[in-house]
């Protein structure tokens, strides 16, 4: 008795899959297929995206090597990296421009490669902290020659607690201080830096070489 109970009673679960499967299978099968297609797709992409990055790093590479191996001159390597830079990845485009500028100020081109770093500080596209180090390499250039309270004003939010450009920050502030003739605020500055064990061990020298050259 309890074999036919188990026979009808499996018969019945067949029957209740059948009738789910005529039901519900074209939407079963459309999912796997989702599935399969959604997962090719991605990996597709990947193996795209990963080809594109490659291509984007040699072509930057391949540049760089023409400005530093091929007898450029300073102004005709910044007119190539000029040229790459248009329409190149966002990252490599930046790295570029910032190679430019370099190139700018060797070439004797100090506006041009200031300009250059001022445009890179105000692109929002450009990420935080290169948008900062432009504010550090344009002020750098213009030590001496621009408005030094200026200049400082433009060193404040780098120079705070949170900035990883905080400690050449702080330096760049005591050197512009200095070069306007406050020496009281050089002093202190190069004081302060010298004395931080946090800061990096070579510029901790390099400021306590200043106070030791400005003296008492």
């Amino acid at each position: 008795m309890s074999d036919i109970i188990r026979e009808v009673d499996e018969e019945l679960r067949r029957e209740d899959w059948e009738n789910v499967w005529k039901r519900y299978g074209g939407y079963v099968i459309g999912a796997a297929v989702a599935i399969v297609v959604a997962t090719a797709a991605v990996t597709g992409w990947r193996e795209y995206d990963s080809r594109q990055k490659m291509a984007a790093g040699d072509a930057f590479a391949t540049v760089v090597e023409k400005v530093e191996t091929s007898g450029l001159t300073p102004a005709q390597g910044a007119d190539a990296l000029a040229a790459y830079s248009v329409g190149a990845p966002a990252g490599y485009s930046v790295l570029a421009r910032f190679r430019e500028a370099k190139l700018r100020a060797d070439a004797g081109d100090r506006q041009a490669a200031i300009a250059l770093y001022d445009r890179l500080s105000a692109d929002t596209g450009v990420d935080l902290m290169f948008r900062d180090l432009a504010v550090l390499y344009s002020v750098r250039m213009q030590v001496g020659e621009g408005d030094s309270a200026a200049l400082t004003a433009r060193l404040e939010p780098l120079a705070g607690a949170g900035s990883p450009w905080r400690y050449s920050a702080r330096e760049l502030k005591a050197v512009l201080a200095l070069a306007a003739g406050d020496t009281v605020a050089a002093k202190a500055g190069f004081a302060t830096l010298a004395d931080d064990l946090d800061a990096p061990q070579q510029l901790r020298a390099r400021a306590a070489e200043m106070l030791r050259a400005v003296g008492p």
